[in-house]
Parts: C-alpha cells; structure tokens; sequence
C-alpha cells in the first residue's frame, strides 16, 4: 500500500496518486509568507509540516518540484510601508531574507521556486482578462475588478468544494475588497484592486486603471504559471480553506484552463493551528513566538522543529515553553545512541536496516503519522541500546542502523548529532582525572567526576576512552 493522505476536498484519507503518467513526478504548492512581519511559530507548523511532505514524497521515490510563494503586496504590507515612510522592496526583502534565514534554522529544504506575487503581476492581470472574457468577473464603479460568485455558479461550478456552504443562507451578491473577510460572508471577492489615496506608490498599470492584485488571485496565477493549470497537492494551514483557497478553486477553474476532467489541484491538505495555552497562536492576539524568540531563550533549531513535529498535522497542538526541554532531551537520548553506534561500526558501511525502514515506512504512508514516525525511532533507540548494554550488538548490524537512521533523518531533517565541545579547562579536568587513575588514585578520580558533574558535564569511560558529555 501506498502513501495515503486526508484530502480536504474528498473530506477523506485517500491514495495519494499523482498525474504523472508513470507515476513519479509531483508538482506541490504551499502558501508561503506574508512578508509584513517575522514569521512566528504558528506560520512555521505550516512551513515544517510542507517541508516534512516533501522530504517524505522523496524519500518514497517521487520527483518532487515544490513551490512556496512569497506574498509581499497585500493590504498588511501596503499599511507597514506607508507606516515606515519606505518603498515596497525596502520594506519586504529584509522580512523574507529573516524568513529564509529561520527556515534554514529550522533545517527546512529552500523550495525549488519562490515565486514572489510582484514579479508576476503580468500572468495576474492576464488571468484578470481571462475571466472577464469568460463572464466571470467584472469592473464595478469603483475601478475594482470582482470575481462573481453567482456566475460562476450559473454556469455549473460549484462554490464550496473545500467547505460545506449554503449560498442562499450566507450574503451573497456583496463585494468584499480586502484581502481578509469574515468567514461567514459568501460575497464577490476583489481580483483587481482600484488604487486609493492609502496605497501610495503601491501600485501598477492595467486595462482598468492604476491598481494592484487581490490576494487571492496572486496564488493562483503563480501556482498555474509554475506547475500548470492542473498540479498534484496543495498546501496550507487550515485557517487559509476558506476563502483564501475556495476561492483559488473558483477562479482557476473558473478561467477554464484545465483539460476535460481535471481539476486545478487534485489533493488538498491542510494543517492544523498552533495554540499557545490553548488559545491560536497569532498577532492579532499577541501571544506568538517567533523562532528568533526561542533562540534567545536558548533553544536550538533541530529542538524547535523536533517540537513542531510531535503532533499529527491535523491534531491542533499546543505549545509551551517547557516542552522545549522534552525536545532537548530526546534528541540527547538519541543522539547518544548514534555516538555509540558509530564507535561500534568504526567506519563500515553496510545497507540500511530494513526492518526499521519499514517500520517507519508504515508510519507514515498512513496520513504522515508523524508521531507514529518518532515512536518507530525511539523504539529501535531502545533495542539498539539493550544490545549494545549487552554486548550483542555486532559492527555490522551498527553500521546497518546507522544507515537506517540516515534515511529516516532525510525525512524528520533533525540534522546531525549535536556534540558540545568542552572547553579547554573542562578538558583540563578530565586530563586530570586520567592522571588519577593512570596512579590508582581512585579517590581523586572520583573527586574530579563529581566536579565536572557540578559543572554539568558527565563522563563515559567507553573502550576507546572516557568521553564528555554535556548534561
């Protein structure tokens, strides 16, 4: 069996089959960021959990071509420039160069493509054309160009594909011009926005006057523009369903581009909020981390994505402070098995173990059971460490492990095993103990463990050696 997926537009976990015709390659979109401000933890659930699917699609043999846009016009950005007294590029590129600089923090691949929405505003006024040519949308008094809901209903689509919708219950036949409005509202969203004193310089030529794109007509012309007008997964946190994605849905299929049959996207699959003491984790609220916080508080990247990788993408997960220290010492755990491990095969080279391969395989295939995943690891960290405290444990089968573990670290990216290096007089101090014992002075020895355990570092007398660990 393979890789299956919840899709948000069947409302069920279902195969994951992509248009290739043999089956390999994947073309895969996830919503990127909007670049008026740092990126806080919630946005990089999202961005990991993107990150976690394409390291797996790899993993399992797929040709992955991802995308993640870059949103750096929009009405949030637009505010902050006029704020700040600067232009656009001014104001944006330093908030996406700290977005790639904690992506890398947190041991995310770049995306093949980072498409950002103003350089591609060409492809956006001619999807804009596109559908005014089809009777889909309209210029109003305004100058704004609208999307028409009830339209493109009459002409047989269906507005609701990712959320159960009652049009005749919810308001439709309004206008909503900003990029964010009201979940509960079913109205004609702007595609085209009419420039206005508050714009600025912000701003761009087209067939109906001086304006700029809506938000959600950017994600559509880039994703179309770089993958084509049909492509394999979509990707978001869950808050972008509705109506940032629905309404993705109706105006790229409402363009008509597609070929007979085939829609603009053939899975959907959305992560769940982030909450800080229960509660979303946003600006808005003001209870957000960003990943330059975390770092400050004296935490490292491969624990924070250790962290966000705990929960099921779809399971809500709450995150505190504390539980940093959980992560900290798991990827301890592990790491010192792996330094065993590696004593052990001195250097051998041997195939994956397939049995804990496999293990992990089935883990994941099942919806990306990213917890299921970590219980495989440390399950197999268990029964490493029982051979290895026994003594069973042959070079061979170390090797073997070693390079299982390589394979599942390509997937859960938690990096290479993290060895604190002591400095020069904890050093000093264990060169003294070695001194003590060279003499039978096992008093002293055991004097200068318990120092440098004071100091918080431990020691391991292994066969090749006595090692330091931080504690």
């Amino acid at each position: 069996m393979g890789l299956r997926l919840f899709n948000t537009l069947s409302r069920m976990v279902e195969e994951f089959v992509p248009r290739d015709s043999a089956g390999r390659r994947v073309g895969m979109y996830c919503c990127g960021p909007t670049v008026y401000d740092d990126a806080h933890l919630g946005n990089f659930r999202t961005f990991v959990f993107a990150d976690l699917v394409r390291r797996y699609l790899e993993f399992r043999g797929f040709e992955v071509f991802q995308v993640m846009n870059v949103t750096d016009v929009e009405d949030k950005i637009i505010a902050r420039v006029q704020a700040a007294g600067t232009s656009l590029r001014e104001f944006t590129v330093p908030v996406e160069a700290r977005f790639l600089e904690d992506s890398a923090v947190l041991g995310c691949l770049r995306p093949h493509a980072s498409p950002r929405a103003t350089a591609h505003i060409g492809e956006m006024i001619e999807l804009i054309g596109r559908l005014i040519t089809r009777g889909l949308a309209y210029q109003a008094a305004d100058g704004s160009v609208y999307f028409s809901i009830e339209k493109y209903v009459a002409c047989g689509h269906r507005y609701g594909q990712l959320v159960h919708l009652n049009l005749e219950a919810l308001r439709p036949g309004g206008r909503v011009r900003s990029d964010d409005y009201a979940k509960e509202a079913v109205a004609d969203f702007a595609l085209w926005k009419a420039r206005v004193p508050e714009d600025g310089l912000v701003c761009w030529p087209s067939p109906w006057g001086e304006g700029r794109p809506g938000w959600h007509l950017e994600c559509s012309a880039m994703s179309m523009k770089l993958l084509g007008p049909s492509f394999d997964l979509h990707l978001g946190g869950e808050d972008l369903i509705f109506p940032h994605h629905e309404d993705e849905i109706a105006q790229s299929e409402g363009a008509g581009m597609q070929a007979t049959g085939d829609r603009f996207v053939r899975h959907w699959v959305h992560a769940a909020h982030l909450l800080v003491e229960g509660r979303k984790m946003s600006k808005s609220l003001g209870n957000y981390y960003t990943v330059r916080d975390l770092l400050a508080r004296g935490a490292t990247g491969r624990e924070i994505r250790y962290q966000l990788l705990q929960a099921h993408y779809r399971e809500t997960f709450n995150f505190r402070l504390e539980n940093l220290d959980g992560a900290r010492q798991s990827l301890a755990r592990l790491d010192e098995c792996l330094i065993k491990l590696r004593e052990i095969a001195s250097g051998r080279r041997a195939d994956p173990d397939p049995t804990w391969l496999a293990q992990f395989s089935v883990a994941m295939d099942n919806d990306l059971n990213v917890s299921a995943a970590w219980q495989t690891v440390f399950d197999g960290v268990r029964e490493l460490n029982r051979q290895m405290a026994t003594a069973t444990l042959e070079p061979e089968a170390a090797a073997s492990a070693l390079a299982a573990w390589e394979r599942i670290n390509s997937v859960v990216g938690v990096g290479p095993i993290e060895e604190a290096e002591a400095p020069p007089e904890i050093q000093a101090l264990l060169d003294e103990r070695q001194t003590a014992r060279g003499r039978k002075d096992f008093a002293q020895a055991d004097a200068l463990r318990a120092e440098l355990k004071a100091r918080g570092w431990r020691i391991d007398d292994t066969p090749k050696g006595p090692r330091l660990k931080k504690e």
